[in-house]
C-alpha cells in the first residue's frame, strides 16, 4: 500500500516522529510511505512527495491549529483522490463537541470555533480516526497510531552522560496546573536532595506575548521565577531527531499530559518516546491508566500520589526500577510496535 500524510512539518512538536517510524515500518514490510511536501533540510531522513495522485490513501495529521493548510495546494489533492481514499487523524480531539476539563483545558474556546473545525474536517475526508482506545464521538473510529520502535532505544554504553537527576522534555502547552500544583511542591520539599533539574521545550520561560490576543494565556501560564527558586534549569526545544538522547541525559524522565489528553485517553508520541530513552521514565498518569498502556509493570512507574517520596525511591534504587522498565519494553514490543501500528493503520483505511 501507499499512503501519503499531509501535515504541518514542524521539527520540534507533533507527530512528526510517528510518520519518520512509519517510513521505517512501510520500508520492512514492502508499503511506500511519504510526506507531502519537497524535500527538506530540516527533515533529512524523511520521504517526500507531491504526486498525491501517485498513492492509495491520503491521511491528514490534523494539530493544533488549521492555518497551515492555506499554503497547501488542496483543491488539486483533493481533485486527484478520491473522497474515499482519504482520512483525518484528529490528534487533538477537534472533531469532538466542545470539552472544557476541570474549566480549564479546552480543546474549543467557543461554538463558532468548533464549527469552523467541523467544516474543515467535513471538507477533507469521511474517515476521522483518534489515537484513543474509545472515541466519544459518533462516526469516529479509534486508531492508536502512535508506538514504540525499538530501534530507537539508546544502550547505555551509548546514551550520554546523566548531566541531571530529573528531565522533563515538552512544551508548556495546558501544563501548568498539573506542574504547579502536583509536581513542584513535591520537588520543592526534596529539593536538597536531588542534583539537577531541567525542563526542555518551549514557553517554561514566560508565556509568549502574542497568546493574549489569541485568548490563550491560561494554555502558557507560568511563573518562571518559581522555577528559578526551586533551580530548575530551562532550556529550549530540541528538534525530534534529538528528543530521545535529550531525554537519556537524566536519571529520570517525567512525562506530564495536558489534561484533555487525559481526559480523552489520548496517546502521543511521549508515551512511548520516553521508553526508548537510556533512563528510567515515570509518567504522571494514574495506575489504571499506565496500566492499560503500560502493562501490569506500567503501575510501579505511575507518579499519582506521594510523588516526593516516588521520586527519592527511584533515585535510590535505580537497579530495580531498570527491571521494571525492561518489563514494560517487552510489553511495547509486543503490543504497540510500529509494524503492529501499520498493519493498525492499513485495516482501518481499508475499513
Amino acid at each position: 500500500m501507499k499512503i501519503l500524510f499531509v501535515m504541518d512539518k514542524r521539527v520540534n512538536a507533533g507527530s512528526i516522529q510517528a510518520v519518520a517510524n512509519y517510513m521505517r515500518a512501510g520500508d520492512e514490510f514492502g508499503h511506500s510511505i511519504a510526506l507531502y511536501g519537497r524535500q527538506d533540510p530540516n527533515f533529512p531522513r524523511l520521504r517526500f512527495s507531491t504526486e498525491a495522485s501517485a498513492f492509495d490513501y491520503v491521511v491528514f495529521i490534523i494539530e493544533s491549529r488549521l492555518q497551515w493548510m492555506s499554503g497547501l495546494r488542496l483543491p488539486r489533492i483533493l481533485s486527484r483522490v478520491p473522497r474515499g481514499r482519504r482520512a483525518i487523524l484528529d490528534a487533538d480531539g477537534m472533531y469532538n463537541p466542545t470539552i472544557a476539563v476541570e474549566g480549564y483545558d479546552r480543546n474549543h474556546a467557543n461554538e463558532r470555533e468548533r464549527l469552523v473545525w467541523l467544516t474543515t474536517f467535513d471538507y477533507l475526508a469521511d474517515k476521522i480516526l483518534q489515537p484513543t482506545p474509545v472515541p466519544c464521538q459518533p462516526g469516529v473510529s479509534a486508531l492508536a497510531f502512535y508506538g514504540y520502535d525499538p530501534a530507537s532505544q539508546i544502550r547505555a554504553d551509548a546514551a550520554p552522560s546523566k548531566r541531571f537527576d530529573i528531565v522533563h522534555v515538552g512544551h508548556n502547552w495546558w501544563r501548568w496546573r498539573e506542574v504547579s500544583n502536583s509536581l513542584l511542591p513535591a520537588i520543592e520539599r526534596i529539593r536538597d536532595r536531588l542534583d539537577g533539574i531541567c525542563f526542555v521545550g518551549a514557553w517554561w520561560d514566560g508565556v509568549p506575548p502574542w497568546a493574549r490576543a489569541l485568548d490563550l494565556e491560561a494554555a502558557f501560564c507560568v511563573e518562571a521565577e518559581r522555577f528559578r527558586r526551586v533551580r530548575i534549569e530551562v532550556r529550549p526545544p530540541v528538534p525530534y531527531s534529538q528528543v530521545i538522547p535529550t531525554m537519556s541525559e537524566g536519571r529520570v524522565n517525567l512525562m506530564t499530559q495536558r489534561p484533555l489528553f487525559r481526559h480523552l485517553r489520548f496517546l502521543t508520541s511521549k508515551y512511548f518516546e520516553i521508553f526508548c530513552a537510556n533512563t528510567i521514565p515515570l509518567v504522571m498518569l494514574d495506575p489504571d491508566h499506565a496500566e492499560s498502556v503500560y502493562g501490569p509493570a506500567g503501575r510501579e512507574l505511575a507518579l499519582h500520589d506521594g510523588i516526593g517520596d516516588k521520586l527519592l525511591d527511584v533515585l535510590s534504587r535505580p537497579h530495580k526500577y531498570r527491571e521494571i522498565v525492561e518489563q514494560v519494553r517487552r510489553h511495547l514490543v509486543q503490543h504497540h510496535s510500529y509494524q503492529r501500528r501499520l498493519q493498525e493503520l492499513v485495516a482501518a483505511l481499508e475499513a
